[in-house]
């Protein structure tokens, strides 16, 4: 019996768009979602406090390339799990370290069954496949488990990209038949293809035979055009089965995440809104915010007046910059605490208006506004 069960509570007649509910071992989440990356079993500058009360993350990510090289999967293991180490009790979903390794560039040897390379802590030599990426996520103990592939870098020629994608559909069988479908973890297979829409519909295909409980598509927000990323997309959306949640990997802007939802796309992550957090960049509904810039430096107005947020209901811009400027922890923390609470805020709002039927409004007005087109 499978772990993870979906239901869809509300489409949009005009297009893709759906909000549905993933429930999963640790919790529901309600989709569209944005899950916030914990690379390292913590979501940087945030305790999971944070991340429930404040932002209110129903679902994290860990990754397996980071965790098995420090401080290793058996030590997870040891200490009761990914959730109990790190003091979260909502889902974890843990990314299978493919895209690590893939953007270690000439330090990776692919292999028929892995990829060898030399981790970048202590240079020690690592091998890393299927086998050995479901190992690692069982002992973490994650509620969504992703297949090990290959990203297809770009630009990629036709041949170059088919031919990774066929590793990786190779990959994705061998990852199901180590982990079958179990009452404990879900795994979703990747699409792949490059940007080749006639080889990622070729991917869809063979992923979906295999019965994965979720379908992911990674590969894109790659160094691609937008323009190239949405076509893949646009590509795949009357092709993606409509029972399983559909995730795309490593996406990206709010602009972004919204035209993901038309798309039929129902979960999200990036590192931006907390790495940009940590640059002094903030995310609003007009657009990004530049902290540092010297305009900021007397203004008492928050960040975002509509945003509920703990950072916006207490602090200025003023403050902000000046956190930014002295380079105190604190600037981190609160830019953090923002930019996610606004990323996932986004997410409901844009549930709020599918079961509301209201999508293409909401839609049109958010992407005018954040563009400058309004």
């Amino acid at each position: 019996m499978s772990s993870l069960s979906f239901e869809i509570l509300a489409k949009d007649e005009t297009g893709y768009a759906r909000a549905g509910r993933v429930q999963l071992p640790h919790g529901s989440v309600e989709t569209p979602v944005f899950m916030p990356v914990g690379t390292q079993a913590t979501v940087k500058s945030l305790t999971p406090a944070d991340l429930t009360d404040d932002i209110e993350a129903s679902i994290i990510l860990g990754n397996t390339y980071h965790l098995m090289l420090r401080p290793g999967a058996d030590l997870v293991e040891k200490m009761g799990g990914l959730h109990k180490f790190m003091a979260w009790d909502r889902p974890i979903l843990t990314d299978s370290g493919g895209f690590q390794v893939w953007s270690l560039g000439e330090l990776r040897k692919i292999e028929a069954h892995g990829v060898r390379f030399r981790s970048h802590i202590d240079g020690r030599e690592v091998f890393l496949g299927p086998k050995e990426s479901m190992d690692i996520q069982r002992k973490l103990g994650s509620d969504i488990v992703m297949a090990f592939d290959e990203c297809t870098p770009y630009p990629a020629t036709y041949e170059e990209a088919n031919d990774s994608m066929q590793l990786s559909m190779r990959w994705a069988a061998e990852c199901r038949e180590y982990l079958p479908v179990n009452e404990t973890q879900a795994l979703f297979g990747i699409v792949q293809g490059g940007m080749y829409p006639e080889l990622r519909i070729e991917s869809l295909q063979a992923i979906s035979e295999i019965d994965f409980e979720g379908i992911a598509i990674g590969g894109l927000s790659v160094g691609e055009p937008k323009e190239e990323m949405m076509a893949m997309m646009d590509a795949l959306a009357p092709h993606l089965p409509q029972d399983k949640p559909h995730y795309v990997m490593g996406v990206g802007t709010p602009d972004d995440l919204i035209e993901g939802i038309d798309r039929g796309i129902d979960m999200f992550d990036c590192v931006m809104p907390s790495r940009n957090a940590r640059n002094g960049t903030l995310f609003t509904d007009d657009g990004k915010i530049n902290i540092k810039n010297l305009k900021h430096f007397d203004d008492a107005s928050p960040i975002m007046e509509s945003c509920n947020c703990y950072t916006c209901k207490n602090f200025s811009r003023a403050y902000l910059r000046h956190l930014y400027m002295a380079k105190e922890i604190l600037s981190s923390r609160l830019n953090t605490l923002h930019n996610l609470h606004y990323y996932c805020h986004l997410m409901s709002r844009a549930r709020t208006a599918l079961i509301e039927g209201n999508w293409p409004e909401f839609r049109d007005k958010f992407l005018q506004r954040y563009r400058g087109e309004a």
